[in-house]
């Protein structure tokens, strides 16, 4: 069902499971202190019990409900990027369940900026750990509709709020270890972080600290046709039944399915996900997507079409 904000967060301090909007995408939330509900995130999105979830606040004071330490180099990024689409890994707090963290000793947390989110977090005055609110592996959603074709039945409760802003996840940066690591690249570029506290590392997917941060030790973000990469339009190979992203158009758009050629990597991003629902609807059997240059929200934008590409 659907609800304003007070009611959907009724249902979550109930037990329930509500799928809200963020300014990334849609995620699936229920209260963090009732372990029966955040087991029931997993159930419902038949994810993996060693991915750990986010946990998303409305205000700075519930940090420490959550978090055992508050290192000084994530001062300096929350003083930066909170309320937006930036996690940060912290020590665990003795009390968070375990469930939340996927049994590890540390805790991704984040504030999200979308006011309907802020008046949903703020109504449910807990905080809400929250994966994307789709099945496990598929496209995260960046539209309710998306949401309710994955997890109808499963869940209380959509908080509508349109189509979503970035189209791509949260940036999560691991504030445990020094210098800090940007484990997913995400909305917020790595630029940015770099330009905020100096020296920081990125992780490769092999990176022991990966697992900390969701999205990084499975397949993610896949629809059901194959995701083909592509550096060049001329890459992509036409047919009926073929598809085709990317920043320039292939020489013969006609002999596709489906194409969409985006006019920077932002509209890349905030249509990927979107696209990638789209074809499948209109049972495209491969997606040729076009990679694009490395920096900015490029470094996000490759990874997700690395990830859904994975086979």
């Amino acid at each position: 069902m659907t609800a304003v904000p007070e009611e959907a967060a009724s249902m979550l301090r109930d037990g329930g499971l509500v799928a809200f909007p963020t300014e990334t995408v849609y995620g699936l939330g229920a209260d963090a202190f009732q372990p029966a509900a955040v087991r029931r995130i997993f159930e419902a999105k038949e994810r993996p019990a060693n991915n750990p979830l986010i946990v998303h606040l409305h205000a700075r004071a519930q940090l420490l409900e959550v978090a055992a330490s508050v290192p000084p180099v994530a001062e300096d990024l929350m003083g930066q990027f909170w309320p937006g689409p930036l996690t940060l890994i912290f020590p665990k707090h003795p009390d968070l369940p375990t469930v939340v963290t996927a049994g590890l000793e540390t805790v991704g947390v984040r504030m999200p900026r979308l006011p309907l989110t802020r008046r949903f977090l703020a109504a449910c005055d807990t905080p809400v750990p929250a994966p994307s609110a789709n099945r496990s592996g598929r496209p995260s959603p960046t539209h309710w509709r998306a949401v309710a074709a994955d997890l109808d039945g499963r869940i209380e409760c959509i908080l509508q709020g349109g189509r979503t802003e970035a189209g791509v996840e949260s940036t999560v940066v691991d504030c445990t270890t020094a210098p800090p690591a940007v484990l997913r690249p995400g909305a917020i570029s790595v630029e940015a972080v770099r330009e905020c506290v100096g020296r920081v590392r990125v992780a490769t997917p092999d990176d022991r600290t990966a697992p900390r941060s969701p999205g990084t030790q499975h397949r993610h973000y896949a629809p059901a046709a194959q995701v083909r990469l592509v550096d060049t339009p001329a890459d992509a190979v036409p047919a009926s039944t073929h598809a085709y992203i990317g920043l320039a158009p292939p020489a013969r758009p006609e002999a596709f399915g489906r194409t969409h050629v985006a006019a920077d990597c932002a509209a890349y991003a905030h249509d990927l996900f979107h696209y990638f629902r789209a074809c499948d609807a209109a049972g495209m059997e491969i997606i040729f997507a076009q990679t694009v240059p490395p920096a900015g929200l490029g470094r996000a934008l490759n990874d997700r079409l690395r990830r859904a590409a994975a086979r």
